[in-house]
């Protein structure tokens, strides 16, 4: 029978001291021993063959961390069981006391899911951005990128023999008549875009861009009403949570900065800033992020927000690579496409309230 003392901290840390009686571990002893017999060698003994108490004694402190490793996670989820601490993070363990034939003590220490309260979140006020038009001059600087890059895909022209350089090298002509090209976007450039004609491709351009502006219209109506959810929001933020965020905040930032063609370490050299400094001055950004994810959270909670066995795999046949689909063969990204689908069907039902 194990003895538990919890004990809840500040900031959603809890320390939970475990006693065991070595009665309650002594099979665990005796089945860690059996299963690391088989690979112990001892001179004079088939591999495997050796009396368990020559192979007790040679394994020593090692068969003690393996039954530790076995037992410690077993025994404090039997410790919580019937309370309401529910574990965000991985444990970290402490070896109080422990030898063989001895009560184990240890003590664990954990965030627990920290309580969070939302205010009245049906009476959230947010305005819709109004869409602004698409202009000829927006359209135009689209068609003119495209033109640019098509034609200097096509100026790479490999001349007659009697005209090549030493060697036959390759004339690279980016000039205003290359190949027949012409200077200004024409019916061939059109042609080439996927377009019938060049005001075919310059409709799909303004219909794309109209899409675009739409979209993130979108964005920036849903991240207002998120504003509002964090501003009523009331929660002790634990320190894992807000150092998640900042990891995440940082992964962008990397990714940012590699389509830059640009290492990290250079970027922030030329910023005249450490990492430190960069995490220290998102830190606030990161704490209402966290925020608006738990308000968030606790209102699907409170909804009654869910999505079924069904809708999570109908979201994951959706993807075509098959490498990442296959990812979702384990429980943890299941849980967090669970999440996120969760989420996005609560803000949807937040966004209908508001409108």
């Amino acid at each position: 029978m194990i003895a538990k003392n919890i004990v809840k901290q500040p900031k959603s840390i809890v320390e939970v001291t475990v006693t065991v009686p070595w009665e309650d571990l002594s099979g665990t002893w005796d089945q860690t021993l059996a299963k690391m017999v088989t690979d112990v060698e001892i001179a004079g003994f088939r591999k495997g063959a050796a009396p368990l108490p020559m192979v007790e004694s040679q394994l020593g402190q090692r068969l003690q961390d393996e039954v530790l490793k076995t037992a410690m996670p077993n025994l404090l989820i039997q410790a919580l069981s019937g309370s309401d601490i529910v574990p965000i993070d991985y444990p970290k363990y402490d070896l109080v006391s422990f030898v063989k034939g001895t009560q184990l003590q240890f003590k664990a220490t954990i965030t627990n899911r920290p309580t969070v309260t939302v205010g009245n979140y049906k009476t959230i006020k947010a305005t819709k951005p109004v869409i602004k038009p698409v202009t000829d001059e927006e359209e135009q600087k689209v068609i003119d990128d495209l033109f640019k890059r098509w034609k200097a895909k096509n100026s790479v022209v490999q001349q007659p023999a009697s005209q090549t350089g030493p060697g036959g090298s390759i004339n690279f002509n980016v000039g205003s008549q290359t190949n027949g090209q012409a200077d200004t976007p024409n019916e061939e450039f059109a042609k080439a875009m996927g377009a019938i004609s060049l005001i075919d491709l310059k409709t799909k351009v303004r219909k794309d861009l109209e899409a675009n502006v739409t979209y993130n219209n979108e964005l920036d109506y849903e991240e207002a009403i998120l504003q509002e959810v964090e501003k009523i929001t009331t929660v002790e933020l634990p320190d894992i949570l807000i150092q998640d965020e900042l990891n995440r905040m940082l992964v962008s930032l990397q990714r940012r900065v590699a389509d830059m063609g640009l290492l990290l370490e250079d970027y922030l050299k030329g910023q005249g800033k450490t990492l430190e400094q960069i995490k220290q001055e998102w830190k606030a950004q990161a704490e209402k992020n966290v925020r608006m994810e738990l308000g968030l959270a606790e209102i699907a909670r409170s909804e009654n927000v869910n999505i079924t066995d069904a809708e999570l795999q109908a979201e994951i046949d959706k993807i075509q690579d098959q490498k990442v689909k296959a990812q979702f063969g384990t429980q943890e990204p299941r849980l967090h496409l669970r999440h996120a689908l969760r989420q996005t069907r609560t803000l949807d039902l937040l966004k209908k309230m508001v409108g």
